[in-house]
């Protein structure tokens, strides 16, 4: 067999034989691109036992589980567990996180995914209507379908969004105020941003220690911005943000991660 041919047949073998490594890499990566929203790394997995509030829950094997990425839709979050129970009572589900180190209550804070299904407890309980997207999720497309899942709820009028009240008027804010301690969602249009020391105010009235305002520290400015929400650019726009109130002169949200804000249609 003269060289040249030989040399030809040997790469064409290497070839043939690097075939099967790639195919499955390319695989692998389909199969990523394709993983359900919010599928973070496997944290163990569990019979649920019991429900202990409307966004916990204990395994057989004694786990108390957190769900991450929602908030209850009331303060009284131990009165409204019917619409967790009904979705993972008695049924194995998987726990997805980028970890599992407990949370100061020695709870277990995760992803639920009742075993076979692709689409998350917390997506499900966001669609019924029964819990608030938190917008404390770093992950870009869990956080983006978390409040597709939310917005799925609110546009069929499912659970709290049924009525007028699940969502606070910036504009009124006796109501805000009510809530202090709490976690609520407030829209309204901002009539102006303004800084002081190190704290950029978006304000919604023209009382600033009265009316309803948003803080961002200097420290978060970067990720706004880097999110497309530079505080000045907000300015006149409509506007749904999220978080726990809180009161010190006027009723405030501070907001942590760019996920807390929506843009919304003038």
């Amino acid at each position: 067999m003269p060289p040249a041919y030989r040399n030809k047949s040997r790469h064409a073998d290497r070839i043939r034989a690097a075939l099967p490594a790639a195919l499955a890499c390319a695989l692998a990566l389909i199969g990523e691109a394709r993983a359900a929203p919010c599928a973070f790394d496997e944290q163990g997995e569990g019979r649920v036992a019991g429900i202990i509030d409307a966004r916990s829950f204990r395994l057989a094997d004694g786990r108390e589980i957190k769900l991450a990425g929602i908030e209850p839709v009331s303060a009284e979050a131990s009165r409204h567990t019917g619409a967790l129970s009904a979705v993972i009572a008695g049924r194995d589900v998987i726990l997805r996180a980028n970890d599992d180190t407990p949370d100061r209550y020695g709870r277990q804070t995760a992803f639920a995914f009742v075993a076979g299904e692709d689409k998350s407890v917390q997506a499900a309980l966001l669609a019924q209507g029964e819990a608030f997207a938190a917008g404390d999720i770093a992950d870009k497309d869990c956080a983006a379908a978390l409040l597709a899942a939310e917005a799925a709820g609110r546009e069929s009028k499912k659970g709290i969004w049924s009525g007028t009240s699940a969502t606070k008027n910036a504009e009124s804010a006796g109501d805000i105020l009510a809530g202090n301690g709490r976690f609520m969602l407030v829209e309204g249009r901002v009539l102006s941003v303004r800084q002081a020391g190190a704290t950029t105010y978006l304000n919604f009235g023209r009382n600033w220690t009265r009316d309803f305002a948003v803080t961002i520290s200097r420290r978060m400015l970067p990720s706004f911005e880097a999110a497309g929400m530079e505080p000045k650019s907000l300015e006149n726009r409509r506007i749904r943000v999220r978080g726990v109130i809180q009161t010190r002169t006027g009723p405030r949200i501070e907001l942590l991660r760019p996920g807390q804000l929506e843009l919304l249609a003038n």
